[in-house]
């Protein structure tokens, strides 16, 4: 029997997407109540992450459902999605194993069977060092409830191969592909770029200009402007001037805070990230449900036309003051007030291709990736009709059963049609083969014909065994750049946007945070378990006993324990001395 809950809260939060989690742990840090609840039985939303036989399943129940949209209120009551987070456009197909064989001692068997080495993210993002995201993680003190790993290596494409990018000083004077004279550009711009604030007449320069544009203007040659523009500041050749700036800084700014990458990456993936706010959450008293069927939400009419009553959950009204409400539980037409002009178009959420693939050799051959390949980026500019380019995380994941590691591949891109195949097959076939590549073998024509010998050749080629493709949907309150007239209590959050770190999705928690709790501070430090008094504090002690000659504070707690080891320790030694001599006396 389902427990009652109670039926007053200060804020309802419903989806535990990135977002909502932000804003819920928020609330509960300054003192409100707040219950979250989530039809889904996980975290996360379409922020998830899940292991390779969960994924699957979740694909699977997402080709097999159909949402269909609620586009009225009626009775002052609001039906919500039943089920909210669902990809659309599934596609999934598995290497012939059947009919080819083996790849490096993998087949289908083998792979299913380590489901478990798998953290597949819905939605792969990486942190910069110094971005939004690890200053919000330290400043609130949730970075405890997380492990984060170095990413190991950026990488590009360029001249129709996989190569790694100089990033640090140490990278650009140790490459070999990168000539005296380029290094000395490449260090002499990104100097620059670190330090352009400074100059107001150079700032001045950069309006109205490409980033591109400003990288031709400093005569960088087309390796540099490629490695600069795709790599560094993971831009394309529309990117606005200031706007490439900005990014490189970051870049460089991130660059060997924590270890010699500017990215970090969680080590149980990005579905960790909305959890850590949630249990932050539910450590101040927030109330979590998961797999709670919400089925709408009351109103009530007001001056200003529909106001927020409360949630229905089961057979309880649950009441709150305010209400929050993440992505895919309502329709956009059901607030849309009107169209906006043309010109006032906004960056939508969601909209995202995307690829989850798993391959047999790391990206550009195994000495390329030293140490197994670890976590590795890489952005590919635009191809065809697309605007963003592509970005590609590689994760390596160690086997106990075949001697070779696998690989997992993710790709994203913004959606260009309904088939997101079709979208990122430009960016996977510069990169990974859907054919088995063995590596082939160089003969040496020196030796004789008798001890000729046969060197094999590293494989460099990236076989896909597995792939799965689905579009990650824009939310229903921002498709089609809606107009929103929400009724008063009411807020609705956006899911993932198409950036490569977590910038404008913290932005957006703490609008929606404020506007709930103008005068209140967001997300303010939580005490550590240690700095937390429960019931009456210890009595303090006489100024004149707690201090010594040098007037600093004394320990005594810690004083009485170290007396007491030492006598302890006293007593030991002087049992032993007794002893040995006895046992001397004995042999005399």
């Amino acid at each position: 029997m389902e427990e009652d809950l109670p039926t007053e809260f200060d804020l309802i939060v419903i989806g535990t997407g990135l977002t909502e989690s932000i804003i819920a742990a928020a609330a509960s840090r300054i003192g409100k109540t707040v219950l979250h609840l989530d039809t889904n039985d996980y975290y996360g939303g379409y922020w998830a992450s899940f292991n390779l036989e969960a994924f699957r399943k979740y694909l699977n129940s997402s080709a097999t459902q159909i949402s269909t949209a609620v586009e009225a209120i009626n009775n002052n009551f609001l039906p919500l999605q039943a089920q909210p987070t669902l990809v659309r456009n599934v596609q999934e197909q598995w290497y012939n194993f059947t009919e080819k064989g083996d790849v490096d001692g993998w087949n289908r068997e083998k792979i299913e069977q380590e489901f478990r080495k798998f953290n597949i993210d819905l939605v792969p993002k990486l942190l910069y060092a110094r971005g939004s995201m690890v200053e919000l993680l330290i400043s609130s003190n949730i970075c405890r409830y997380a492990e984060f790993r170095a990413l190991d290596r950026v990488a590009t494409v360029w001249d129709g191969r996989i190569t790694t990018v100089p990033c640090s000083r140490s990278d650009v004077f140790t490459n070999k592909e990168v000539n005296v004279v380029e290094k000395r550009l490449l260090m002499k711009f990104l100097q620059s770029c670190v330090t352009y604030e400074e100059d107001s007449e150079a700032k001045e320069e950069l309006d109205g200009k490409t980033f591109l544009e400003h990288l031709q203007s400093h005569k960088l040659t087309p390796n540099l402007t490629h490695y600069v523009l795709c790599a560094i500041a993971m831009g394309n050749a529309r990117t606005p001037c200031r706007e490439g700036i900005a990014a490189v800084k970051k870049f460089l700014m991130s660059l060997g805070h924590y270890g010699n990458s500017p990215f970090l990456f969680p080590v149980y993936g990005c579905g960790e990230i909305p959890q850590c706010f949630c249990r932050l959450c539910a450590v101040f008293g927030g109330i979590y449900c998961l797999n709670k069927a919400v089925e709408g939400i009351h109103f009530e009419q007001c001056n200003e036309g529909l106001k927020y009553d409360s949630v229905k959950c089961g057979k309880q009204n649950i009441t709150s003051k305010g209400l929050v409400v993440g992505q895919g539980y309502t329709s956009r037409a059901v607030f849309s007030k009107s169209t906006p002009a043309e010109g006032a178009a906004q960056k939508l959420c969601g909209n995202l291709a995307r690829a989850v693939i798993l391959t047999n050799v790391p990206l550009g051959g195994a000495s390329q990736n030293p140490g197994g390949g670890g976590v590795a980026i890489m952005k590919l500019p635009p191809a065809n009709n697309h605007q963003e380019g592509a970005t590609i995380l590689q994760m390596s994941h160690p086997s106990g059963t075949c001697p070779k590691a696998i690989y997992l591949i993710h790709v994203t891109t913004l959606a260009v049609t309904e088939n997101p195949e079709e979208d990122l097959k430009p960016y996977v076939a510069q990169i990974l083969s859907k054919d088995y590549l063995p590596a082939p073998e160089i003969t040496n024509e020196n030796a004789s014909a008798t001890e000729s010998e046969s060197v094999k050749r590293e494989n460099t080629s990236s076989t896909i065994l597995y792939e799965a493709y689905f579009n990650i949907p824009s939310c229903l309150a921002c498709a089609e750049n809606a107009n929103l007239s929400l009724p008063v209590g009411v807020r609705l959050v956006c899911g993932p946007y198409h950036e490569l770190d977590y910038d404008q999705s913290i932005e957006q928690a703490k609008t929606v945070f404020h506007e709930i709790y103008p005068d209140e501070e967001f997300l303010p430090r939580a005490p550590d378990p240690e700095e937390i008094i429960i019931g009456e504090e210890e009595p303090v002690p006489d100024q004149g006993d707690s201090l010594q000659d040098s007037n600093e504070p004394v320990d005594n707690a810690s004083e009485c324990r170290e007396l007491e080891s030492e006598s302890t320790d006293a007593q030991e030694a002087k049992e032993d001395a007794v002893d040995k001599a006895e046992e001397c006396t004995e042999q005399k």
